[in-house]
């Protein structure tokens, strides 16, 4: 047995969860020091940090003569109006999902609850039979239960991620007139309160849900942990309609935004003549920070799941050891702990001065999440595993000993850090493959466009090899078990990523902020400083989103093949092969819809834009406000109806393949989605990151190389902005929502599978 007690365990993993809960509500109160009123003696983030992080307590304000109350009254009003068309749009989003939630969960009940006849006797196990189960319909009900919770935790994640980045967005604007290392901790602390927060309340849900779902199903380890299968499927599909709907708002209003301000109009990014400003700057909130929250949740809460499925049939869950069984959890444990200790190194340990040490301070925090979650891992598996087990692998119990299980674990952490450096390498300005972006666009948009396209292409092949390597690695050792807990791995440092993830948009909107506000061009320098960083943070977060996702989706894959009762995938069966076929044309789909959904919107907000800039007498000199209101309405309309159809086509596809062909040509459905998903979204991602950067490069003109391409309204940065607009879409849209695609699938097939193995393929059935 394991050397940590099953009291222990009972005890240890709800705490963690606990401290993690309290760490984040702690720092979002250092956050709230920071007042929104003109009384500058509250104004200090934590007394701590006063008289560090490289400032003297003047503001910039009173050393230009400008009225500092009224820039602090405007920078109030903003943050409001950001904050209120943030929580209204998803508001709307949550009514719509709400009812869809309704709806799916009856299609599970129905589904799962006929795969038995709706009988209430107990049943033979489906992988001993010389044990009794509880009833199909008993899966059903929790299987239903779980899918609720999941799906609620999923919102409220997203939803409390929402609210933190918009009262912390005009905080750090305040802030950055002290100094950027002042603004960088305020923008830090407030992602760390989202990362902990999700982390945190993500484990303690599902280790709740599995004690409460226990104690009707005793010692039917195999049914309570199918049941709990619905949890992952559940925040998943929640993340699915945040992500799509939340991209979609994002980026119309951004490509409006654009498209006549800087091009047609030559005004500056987040000018507060822009009629689309607000839109633009409440799209970051909701897409950015809510879609993101979801999102990982979504992978977090499936690749426990699916550690779970497989752990109940092999010799954990057949021993009844509890302990063992917990290993998952004992992981995400550890990671809320190791994180809380790697926050610390960013916000108390050491102390930033220069704008060139913020990337750095940013990157050291994945570093050291990754070296202390090692050791961290170590340990849990010492403690938590027995010397020597078996794992389920198709049909077979394999042999595993503790130490190959630790090495899967890190095979995932490490897999994860190499696809973020890389991801930064070809998306950060400071280094060549932007730089060479940045140069193309001497020639024209075209150029750019090509050097772009061939970047996101050529950033796919190290990733890869790293997921290639991660799974071969981790299924050598422990079959399926290996792969599911490799992506725990991955995920273990969550709320780290988070943290940094979320600083991104959080710096975008303060930046934005301190432009409506009309504050000093140095200040808007600051803001400009950590908004770049944060832009290639946010690539290395998408990065880990969509290794991640590659790795649940295949462990989800094998819950699903075991649980279907399928024993090998043959490629060369005209079954399997369709559905590859198939699954490998749903990205190209999926992308096609989400795509043209922003490009229809878009057009609408330009005429919008245009209209006003032609019809509001005095909004070019600035003496009339634009009417920011109906730009937010075009944004949620556009959002709530376009995200809607993706959603069916990736919701639906398991659903009638399954019915229809059977599981066979659904496991090629699945194999084929994750092997074309991967690449788009990587591809997708970093070609939209880095145009993104290359434009940030020329407007920030600091090397001499840039200085030839600049300033703001020249013909290479007009280019710049195009590339910036149509791989807006693309790293905001289509990208981050791929990886969900192929994920929400597989867990969906694994829900179902009990019916689709009991009532599939009526078509082969017939024909």
């Amino acid at each position: 047995p394991a050397l940590l007690p099953e009291l222990w365990t009972e005890i240890l993993v709800p705490i963690c969860a606990v401290i993690g809960i309290a760490f984040s509500l702690f720092q979002w109160y250092v956050v709230s020091r920071v007042k929104l009123t003109s009384d500058l003696g509250a104004s200090s983030s934590g007394g701590a940090n006063n008289g560090k992080n490289g400032y003297g307590d003047y503001l910039i304000e009173e050393e230009e003569g400008v009225n500092d109350q009224s820039v602090v009254a405007k920078c109030a009003e903003i943050q409001t109006a950001i904050s209120e068309g943030a929580t209204s749009f998803l508001f709307t989003e949550y009514k719509y999902v709400g009812v869809f939630m309704i709806f799916f969960a009856a299609v599970i009940f129905v589904f799962l609850g006929s795969v038995e006849g709706f009988s209430t006797d107990n049943k033979p196990c489906t992988y001993d039979t010389t044990r009794t189960c509880k009833p199909a319909l008993a899966t059903a009900a929790f299987s239903t239960i779980a899918f609720v919770l999941g799906a609620v935790t999923s919102v409220l994640s997203g939803f409390l991620g929402m609210k933190i980045a918009t009262y912390a967005n005009a905080r750090t604007t305040l802030e950055a007139r002290k100094g950027v290392g002042k603004a960088f901790i305020v923008a830090f602390r407030s992602g760390a309160v989202m990362g902990f927060l999700l982390a945190a309340s993500g484990l303690l849900v599902l280790y709740i849900t599995i004690n409460v779902f226990k104690i009707y199903y005793g010692d039917d380890w195999e049914g309570l942990f199918e049941a709990i299968t619905g949890y992952g499927l559940g925040g998943s599909s929640m993340a699915l309609f945040g992500r799509v709907g939340g991209g979609i708002y994002t980026k119309v209003a951004d490509v409006g935004a654009d498209l006549v301000g800087k091009i047609e109009r030559n005004i500056p990014e987040d000018d507060p003549r822009n009629p689309a400003v607000i839109a633009d700057n409440v799209g970051d909130n909701v897409g950015d920070i809510a879609g993101m929250g979801s999102d990982l949740f979504g992978s977090y809460a499936e690749a426990s799941c699916a550690a779970l499925v497989v752990a109940s049939i092999s010799s954990f869950g057949i021993n009844h050891d509890f302990t063992a069984m917990c290993y998952p959890l004992l992981i995400s444990s550890m990671g809320i702990l190791v994180c809380l200790i790697t926050t610390l190194f960013a916000t108390d340990f050491f102390e930033i001065k220069l704008v060139k040490e913020i990337e750095p301070a940013l990157k050291n925090q994945l570093i050291i999440s990754t070296v202390i979650m090692t050791v961290g891992i170590a340990i849990v598996s010492w403690v938590g595993l027995p010397t020597s087990f078996t794992i389920f692998n198709f049909g077979t119990q394999k042999v595993v000993k503790n130490w190959q299980l630790f090495l899967c674990v890190c095979v995932g952490l490490w897999a994860g850090l190499i696809i973020g450096f890389v991801t930064e390498y070809y998306t950060s300005n400071a280094y060549s493959p932007v730089q060479d972006v940045a140069d193309s666009c001497r020639t024209g948009a075209a150029t750019n466009v090509i050097f772009g396209l061939a970047l996101g292409y050529k950033s796919v092949i190290i990733p890869i090899f790293a997921i290639a390597i991660s799974i071969f690695v981790s299924f050598s050792f422990a079959a399926m078990y290996g792969v599911a807990v490799a992506a725990l791995g991955m995920l273990s440092t969550i709320a780290t990523g988070l943290a940094i993830d979320a600083y991104g948009p959080i710096s975008d909107n303060a930046g934005g902020i301190a432009e409506m506000a009309g504050m000093s061009h140095r200040i808007r320098e600051r803001t400009d400083a950590l908004d770049a960083a944060g832009n290639t943070t946010a690539a290395i977060g998408k990065g880990f989103a969509i290794g991640s996702a590659a790795l649940v989706s295949l462990a989800l894959f094998g819950a699903f093949v075991s649980r279907a009762g399928i024993h090998t995938v043959d490629v060369l069966t005209p079954k399997v092969i369709i559905g590859l076929l198939v699954g490998a044309m749903l990205p190209y789909w999926f992308s096609a819809m989400t795509m043209k959904s922003v490009g229809s919107a878009a057009l609408k907000m330009v005429e919008e834009v245009r209209r006003q800039f032609n019809t509001i007498p005095g909004l070019m000199e600035g003496t009339a406000k634009p009417d920011y209101a109906t730009c937010v309405k075009i944004s949620t309309d556009a959002s709530i109806k376009e995200m809607i159809p993706p959603g069916c086509l990736v919701m639906l596809t398991p659903l009638i393949v399954g019915f229809f062909f059977g599981v066979e040509t659904l496991s090629g459905v699945l194999a084929g989605s994750l092997v074309s998903g991967v690449q788009i979204a990587i591809s997708a991602s970093n070609t939209g990151g880095a145009w993104d950067n290359a434009k940030k490069y020329i407007e920030a003109g600091v090397s001499e190389h840039a200085k030839s391409l600049g300033p703001k309204g020249s013909e290479p940065h007009k280019a710049a902005v195009i590339g910036d607009t149509i791989g807006d879409p693309l790293k905001d849209t289509s990208g981050p929502s791929l990886n969900i695609l192929i994920k929400l699938m597989a867990v969906e097939s694994l829900v179902f599978a009990p019916f689709f193995a009991t009532h599939g393929g009526i078509l082969f059935k017939y024909f």
